[in-house]
């Protein structure tokens, strides 16, 4: 049988939702979102109730051993067409050697779904293969940051919902990559909007899950392309005051970034705003800031800033300074950057 072309998991839960099943889903990757959404799906809505209690089993990986799994898998169902078999936390299992022989000839009355999270198995042993031949294999992969931006719009957009680029720019500097954090505090905000707003607003974020639309670090980089040194001491007063909302080693990370991004753009052939998100993968959105920030930051002068980051983060963890204050350092670096 020739090896499946890999579905995307909007694919997936299409297949599931027109019922055309396969024997065996292997989920696996670094991202658990998708892994979750998935086996979600296949243990909500596969069976109906009372097909559950005879036909639907969940084991965990450190529970059991892959042959338990395989013997459980050659079990018929009871009372429905199928059997539904969940493998959650399936990279604590071993020997996955072992499953060759039922890859080989899989029940079709079973549904087995394993769950691998955080990694992958080794892809070149001969029972991935197999299972790359009868079943659906998914793969996970975590977001990079500059793509969190773009998926938190089209995720808001698939719930009918808008949002503003300033707030989709904060959810991503406050919560990074992890999916589900990013599924909770959307719906959060969706349900807690008002009735007659279709958009989730800096105002809304800041009231519902405390991060600041005035001193974050997107306002501290305007406020130094914008040379306005009262706004700029503002905030770092308030991270000073703020530590565990505004931990220093990200506020470093994120004016790291921008700067080296700054510095490329320097030396970009082509400035037009679209080659300029695509070569430094940012929103297109925060390409004027590139454009304002180069015409006040040289490329010199950007790149005396890089290293003043560097000097500020190796003091901060202790190198080469005796225990100043996050605050101070602060303000002694935006000092320099503004002068």
């Amino acid at each position: 049988m020739a090896k499946q072309e890999l579905l995307s998991h909007i694919q997936i839960l299409s297949n599931l939702k027109q019922k055309k099943y396969s024997p065996v889903y292997f989920l696996m990757g670094d991202e658990p979102y998708y892994i979750d959404v998935i086996s979600d799906y296949i243990q909500d809505n596969l069976l109906d109730a009372g097909e559950k209690e005879f036909d639907q089993t969940i084991v965990y990986g450190k529970d059991v051993e892959i042959q338990s799994v395989i013997n459980a898998a050659k079990r018929y169902p009871m009372m429905a067409q199928y059997q539904v078999l969940i493998v959650k936390e399936a990279q604590l299992i071993k020997a996955w050697d072992d499953l060759i022989y039922y890859l080989q000839n899989p029940l079709k009355s079973t549904i087995l779904v394993f769950c691998y999270k955080y990694g992958a198995p080794d892809k070149r042993k001969k029972w991935f293969q197999e299972l790359g031949k009868i079943g659906v294999v998914y793969e996970s992969s975590k977001l990079r940051d500059y793509e969190v931006p773009g998926w938190i719009s089209n995720y808001c957009k698939s719930k009918n919902v808008g949002i503003d680029d300033k707030a989709s720019a904060m959810l991503s500097e406050f919560l990074g990559t992890d999916l589900s954090k990013l599924v909770n505090e959307l719906e959060k905000l969706i349900l807690t909007k008002s009735a007659d707003s279709s958009r989730i607003t800096p105002e809304l974020i800041e009231k519902n899950i405390g991060i600041s639309k005035d001193f974050n670090v997107f306002e501290l980089q305007a406020a130094l392309i914008n040379k306005d040194v009262l706004k700029a001491n503002r905030i770092i007063r308030y991270f000073a005051e703020n530590k565990k909302a505004n931990p220093m080693v990200l506020v470093l990370s994120q004016l790291f970034k921008f700067f080296s991004d700054l510095m490329i753009y320097h030396y970009l052939s082509d400035k037009n705003p679209a080659s300029v998100a695509s070569e430094l993968k940012v929103n297109p959105y925060f390409v004027k800031d590139y454009q304002k920030a180069a015409q006040v930051f040289g490329a010199w002068k950007t790149m005396n800033i890089i290293s003043y980051i560097r000097e500020t983060d190796a003091r901060y963890k202790g190198i080469g300074d005796t225990g100043t204050d996050e605050g101070d350092l602060m303000k002694e670096l935006v000092f320099k950057m503004l002068h």
